[in-house]
């Protein structure tokens, strides 16, 4: 099925910006939605969790151990709220397509996941890129830092500029590039189900099968992002690295 995005455009007279407002729309859920969680959870704490509270603390010890795999816990336990903060949102931003994924108006695609779309997952490296090279000046300082880009060797220099750009490329491309695709299956397999009544009932078991496996995916692709953020960060704000 042929979608296109629905658009609004704002002439600032040198330059016009384009807003996907479906992305925006979405991301506007997705935040919705990771606050709600976020609230439920934390609203009555007890000694001993029970419900959403268990499902939140689980969370957080998850991405504790994220980050002591990476970290001495010294010094990572200040992006424990980051951590927290991008595996529940890039989770729920990958997962959101999925059960409404055919909903359109006309042409114009409206539900979709926001992490199908590459400004949304570039947004997100280039942040990450920021953060490090932010934390990294933070606690090794100004001189410290900039040593680290001539270590081992002097002629690494070069090298350590590329892999900055190639770890940020790598890391938006590697979550689009899974979400896109599982959604643009999606969409096959709707159409063939739209086609007519055997159709319907030969696409039942695919998007079952595949609706499973671009859940897993999800997840997974939350796990990946936040992990190699952790491994990044470790890398500059670690001396040991």
């Amino acid at each position: 099925m042929n979608h296109t995005a629905p658009e609004a455009h704002l002439d600032l007279g040198f330059m016009t910006l384009t807003f996907n407002l479906s992305t925006v729309m979405m991301l506007l859920i997705s935040a919705t939605i990771v606050f709600l969680i976020a609230f439920i959870s934390t609203r009555k704490l007890a000694l001993k969790p029970t419900g959403m509270q268990n499902v939140m603390e689980w969370i957080m010890d998850f991405v504790k151990g994220i980050i002591k795999s990476n970290m001495d816990w010294k010094t990572g336990g200040r992006f424990h709220i980051l951590g927290i903060t991008l595996i529940m949102f890039i989770a729920v931003s990958n997962l959101i397509g999925l059960p409404l994924g055919a909903i359109s108006y006309g042409t114009d695609l409206w539900w979709k996941s926001p992490t199908a779309d590459p400004v949304v997952t570039m947004t997100l490296a280039v942040m990450i890129l920021v953060l490090t090279q932010y934390y990294g000046v933070k606690m090794q300082g100004t001189g410290g830092y900039a040593k680290t880009f001539f270590q081992p060797m002097s002629f690494m220099f070069p090298l350590k500029i590329i892999e900055e750009f190639a770890n940020t490329l790598t890391l938006g491309l590697r979550l689009y590039g899974n979400i896109y695709a599982g959604e643009i299956l999606i969409g096959l397999i709707t159409g063939l189900a739209v086609s007519g009544a055997v159709g319907f009932v030969g696409a039942i078991i695919p998007m079952m099968a595949w609706q499973g496996f671009s859940i897993f995916i999800g997840f997974i692709q939350a796990f990946i992002f936040t992990m190699l953020t952790m491994v990044y960060m470790a890398h500059k704000v670690s001396t040991d690295h």
